[in-house]
């Protein structure tokens, strides 16, 4: 969990609104994603906090932070 974004550290997964991508905090692609997004104030989460939900909301998954999530 050392990755997720302090604001919003109880939610793995973080919608960017902007683009409608959603990426795992635990498996981020590049913490550099998370930070432009919390700069931008453009985060959405999710309840139940899963990826999909995010993708029933609309909402992509970043394919990077499911390669990581996978090993």
């Amino acid at each position: 969990m050392s990755n997720r974004l302090v604001r919003i550290e109880e939610h793995q997964w973080l919608g960017d609104k902007r683009s409608f991508m959603v990426h795992d905090q635990d498996n981020v692609c590049d913490p550099a994603v998370l930070d432009d997004i919390a700069k931008a104030e453009s985060w959405a989460t999710f309840g139940p906090d899963t990826s999909v939900e995010a993708r029933n909301r609309g909402y992509r998954v970043c394919s990077a932070c499911a390669a990581n999530s996978a090993g």
